[in-house]
């Protein structure tokens, strides 16, 4: 099987022209939300950023309302014709939006203060206010985002204070997104499918949410020493604390400061490890290495021995 590759150019061209349309296959939300059905038992769930017409979030969770007991189902849309769906487990009510349905307009956040949790792909290009928001309004979520978002100011301290944190799937894990005919079918992995729908694989993708799962409490098994290899963690310039490039090469004989790459948080457990702060050094500048700053560096510490 060939390999998948990173293609971080797919989304970051995106982010450049505002091109937005990156629709969530069904098979990716089927995927991630077996691992919350407890939580939305009695809730509201609100689709801020999906057409009925075509979003496959808004039809998950329409023909599994009964199955995971949902209270309400809500769904509104950006565009010239915005309208705003409701469900309430027996009929479906559609109501024109005055707005144009923009998820910052005073209708959806009027929608979004009644629900309760928002699952969505919110248009990357926006991303920094749409978590803003959630947080503002202090909402659960289960969204999708670039890989990136990590390393925003937006984000990174929801994940430190454990407000947030990454899903379950991750990277390769999220097959892929249906694009407009308009859009270029460029990256690593591109192909239309029996039913002519055109997607691309970016590979540089992660879900984000503030629900519990159980991967978030599975430790990590640390297999590597760091006394007598001392010479393959070599500490920061302006950090007391030693660089480590991969996950998988955290020893397990160290307790002090670690940097770590973002892609850390794919496996990290509260439980086992405390996230110090991230990229800067003393000297609030990046981190550094015989005077050159590897890619973003998460520092961490162990909790347990």
């Amino acid at each position: 099987m060939k390999k998948r590759e990173v293609d971080h150019s797919l989304l970051d061209k995106a982010k450049i022209n505002k091109k937005d349309e990156f629709y969530t296959q069904l098979i990716d939300i089927e995927k991630e939300v077996v691992h919350y059905t407890k939580h939305f038992r009695g809730k509201v769930v609100y689709c801020n950023c999906d057409d009925p017409e075509y979003s496959n979030f808004w039809k998950f969770f329409n023909e599994h309302f009964e199955e995971l007991g949902l209270k309400e189902l809500n769904a509104t849309y950006f565009g010239e014709d915005a309208r705003f769906y409701n469900y309430d487990g027996k009929e479906i009510t559609i109501t024109q939006l005055k707005e144009n349905g923009d998820f910052r307009s005073n209708e959806c956040i009027q929608v979004l203060k009644q629900s309760d949790i928002v699952v969505t792909n919110p248009p990357f290009s926006l991303f920094r206010e749409y978590i803003s928001q959630l947080d503002k309004y202090d909402k659960d979520f289960l969204i999708i985002s670039n890989i990136n978002a990590i390393t925003y100011k937006e984000v990174f301290p929801l994940i430190q204070s454990n407000k947030a944190w990454l899903g379950v799937c991750f990277g390769r894990g999220i097959s892929g997104f249906i694009v407009p005919e308009s859009y270029e079918l460029y990256g690593t992995e591109t192909k239309v499918d029996e039913n002519g729908k055109r997607i691309i694989s970016p590979n540089n993708c992660m879900w984000l949410t503030s629900l519990d799962n159980e991967k978030r409490h599975q430790p990590i098994e640390l297999v590597k020493q760091y006394e007598g290899n001392e010479e393959s963690y070599p500490f920061y310039d302006n950090y007391w604390g030693i660089n480590v490039n991969k996950t998988q090469d955290i020893p397990m004989d160290y307790m002090g400061a670690m940097g770590v790459p973002i892609t850390f948080l794919n496996k990290y457990d509260p439980e086992q490890f405390e996230i110090i702060k991230f990229r800067k050094g003393d000297d609030d500048k990046d981190l550094k290495i015989n005077g050159k700053a590897p890619y973003f560096r998460i520092l961490i510490k162990r909790k347990t021995a």
